[in-house]
Parts: structure tokens; C-alpha cells; sequence
């Protein structure tokens, strides 16, 4: 109801602005009555002026010649305009019909195609919405946009951070998470997202910076289901698959039946020769296949970057560490021989990573002397 006020006094008040002009009263009939009355009051003095001789007989002629061209013309301006006055009506009510006539249509319209009672859709919820949607685009644009001038908006930030992750934006949804943090917006999810986040930058390997946020979680909630599989394939990544499959046990013990979190623990010990009870004894094999094709990709991927960015320490020890996860030891030392190369022999970086690589127990032949 109150929206069909608002309307109303707004058109109102602007058909009336409109019309305005039109209804005015048209004063040039009056004004032309009161210039004849002054020049009969002229023609009057003239003759008074002839009477008392105080003007010649010639120029009382030449001043009533003159008075009288000027009631002539005034006449003739009359009559124009008497011309105009008398269409005056018509013009005023074919204009009054017009103005009046588009809102009235416009209210028709709106009431058949128009949705008043609707209420609005947030930003947040329109974000949310399926990314492959047309406007998906933008929408982030524009609130990038806002946070570009708004960045202490925690709420904001809490909104588009998901939106990234479901792109798979994972450096922007690390940026998203981190402002989260810093903004007092921090709980145990928000450190568990920013995490995963961190590992999809990583191309799906756990570092440790990302293994930092998870304890962080871990240490708010113990029992916070991504936090226990990162923290596990992160021990797994390392080698260390006996503290992996402690860490995926004891979680698959703590979840309840319909958590999602379920089938990937459940896939992620059968990778590794421990699948659970109640999976099928033929499951293990192709849950085997896939995660191995998944790591697969991700090491390679990876690889592959490094090929193009090679000044990257961190990410060499990554590659080392996945070849040795995927029990290819001669591809974790040629990583190893390209690193050195890449990050120049002699230089802190290279030799850190010479060190990472021996604890692993990968060595370069000259090492072995």
C-alpha cells in the first residue's frame, strides 16, 4: 500500500509540473485593452493642447497621424493573436489528455507485468546463485567494485569468498578469507576454507602454510572434518601415510553416516591399501584409479608451471615431495636436478632444497659420495 502512495504523489506532482504551462492564464487581450485606453487618453490631451494653444494646428495632425498608426498596428497584433487564443482551449486539452494519459497507462502496465509485493534480492543471495547464470560476471564485478572502495566491508567479503571458491578463484578466495581474518571475521570455517583455498593454489598440494590454518581450525574444533583430511594428506604428502591413516581413521569414526566427508576419507585410505569396512571389496581398486589420476593431474599441472615460473623454492620442494608420494623416485631427483639448475647452484634456495630432498631420502649421484 504505501508503495502505491509514493507512486501516486510522485506522479501527481510531476504531471502537474507538465502541465503547468498550459494552464496559465493568457493575459495579451488585457494588455491591448489598456494600450487602446492610452492612446483615446493621448488623441483627448492633443485636442485639449489645439484649445489652449499650446500646440500648432500642423503638429496636433502629425501626432494624431502618428498615434493613429500605432492603434493600427496594435489592431493587427490583436488579431494574430486573437488567432492563437482561439485554439488555445483545444491545445490545452489535447496536452492535458496526453500528460494525464501516460501514467495512467503506465500504472495499467505495471499492475499486469509488474511484481510490487516482491521483495528484493540481496547481493548476497544473487551471488549465490548458480555461477554458470549469465550474470554471475557481473555481479562480482560490482561487488569487487564496492569492496575496491569498501574494503573493511567484513560482510561483503564473507560473501564473495565462497562465490570464489565455487569458481575455483583460489588466490582471490585466499585474498577474500584472509580480509575475513582480518576484519575479526575468523571462526574455525573460515580458517578451514582459507586452507583449501591455499591447496588449490598449490595445485591440490597441502603446504604448509595452508597446513598452519588447518591447525588453526583444529585448535578452535577439533573434530572439523576438511581440517582432518588436509592435515592428513598433508602427513601423506610427506610420507608419513601410517600418521595419514590415523588421522583419516579416527575422522571417518567421528563423522556421522551422511557426511560428504565420509566418501572422501573413505577414498582416501583405500588409495593408500586401507579401505573401510563398508566399502565393497571391488570399490578399492577404482577408488584407487581415480585419486591416483586426480594426483596425477595436480603434480603435473604443477610441473608444468614451474616450467614456466621457475624462481618458485617453495614450489620445488612441492614437486619433489608429490614424485615421492607417487612412488616415482627418479622423476622426485630430475625435479630435483631442475630445481638446483633453476634456482642457481650454490645459491640458499637451491641448497635448501638439496637439504629438503635428503631428508626425504632423495639425493643427487654426486651427493651419495
Amino acid at each position: 500500500m504505501t508503495f502505491w502512495i509514493i507512486t501516486a504523489v510522485l506522479t501527481a506532482s510531476a504531471s502537474l509540473a507538465v502541465m503547468y504551462p498550459f494552464l496559465r492564464r493568457n493575459d495579451s487581450t488585457a494588455e491591448g485593452e489598456y494600450d487602446l485606453a492610452v492612446y483615446k487618453d493621448q488623441l483627448a490631451e492633443l485636442d485639449r493642447d489645439v484649445k489652449r494653444g499650446l500646440i500648432s494646428t500642423e503638429d496636433a495632425a502629425e501626432a494624431r497621424a502618428e498615434i493613429g498608426r500605432r492603434i493600427i498596428r496594435m489592431n493587427a497584433a490583436a488579431s494574430a493573436e486573437g488567432g492563437k487564443s482561439g485554439a488555445a482551449p483545444v491545445v490545452r486539452i489535447v496536452a492535458a489528455f496526453g500528460i494525464l494519459a501516460v501514467p495512467v497507462i503506465s500504472w495499467g502496465l505495471y499492475s499486469y507485468l509488474g511484481s510490487p509485493g516482491v521483495p528484493a534480492m540481496p547481493l548476497a543471495e544473487r551471488l549465490q546463485n548458480d555461477p554458470a547464470g549469465s550474470s554471475i560476471a557481473e555481479l562480482i564485478g560490482r561487488a569487487e567494485t564496492h569492496l575496491a572502495s569498501n574494503p573493511e566491508d567484513l560482510k561483503g567479503w564473507e560473501t564473495l569468498g565462497p562465490v570464489y571458491m565455487r569458481l575455483g578463484r583460489y588466490q582471490d578466495a585466499a585474498r577474500a578469507y584472509r580480509q575475513i581474518i582480518a576484519l575479526g571475521g575468523a571462526n574455525a570455517n573460515t580458517y578451514s576454507v582459507l586452507g583449501e583455498a591455499l591447496v588449490g593454489m598449490a595445485d591440490g598440494v597441502v603446504t604448509a602454510e595452508a597446513v598452519a590454518s588447518f591447525e588453526k581450525t583444529l585448535s578452535m574444533d577439533p573434530k572439523e572434518p576438511r581440517a582432518q583430511f588436509f592435515v592428513g594428506l598433508a602427513r601423506a604428502q610427506e610420507g608419513k601415510m601410517d600418521e595419514a591413516r590415523a588421522l583419516w581413521t579416527n575422522m571417518l569414526a567421528d563423522l556421522p553416516e551422511n557426511s560428504p566427508w565420509r566418501e572422501v576419507a573413505g577414498q582416501a585410505l583405500a588409495q593408500r591399501g586401507e579401505g573401510t569396512a563398508s566399502e565393497p571389496a571391488n570399490a578399492e581398486g577404482q577408488a584407487s584409479d581415480d585419486q591416483q589420476q586426480m594426483i596425477e593431474e595436480m603434480v603435473a599441472r604443477l610441473d608444468a608451471r614451474l616450467k614456466e615460473s621457475p624462481d618458485d623454492p617453495e614450489g620445488w620442494q612441492r614437486l619433489v615431495r608429490s614424485y615421492i608420494v607417487l612412488e616415482r623416485k627418479e622423476d622426485a631427483r630430475a625435479a630435483l636436478e631442475r630445481g638446483i639448475k633453476a634456482l642457481g647452484e650454490g645459491s640458499p634456495s637451491a641448497n635448501d632444497l638439496s637439504t629438503f630432498a635428503q631428508e626425504l631420502g632423495i639425493t643427487l649421484p654426486e651427493e651419495k659420495e
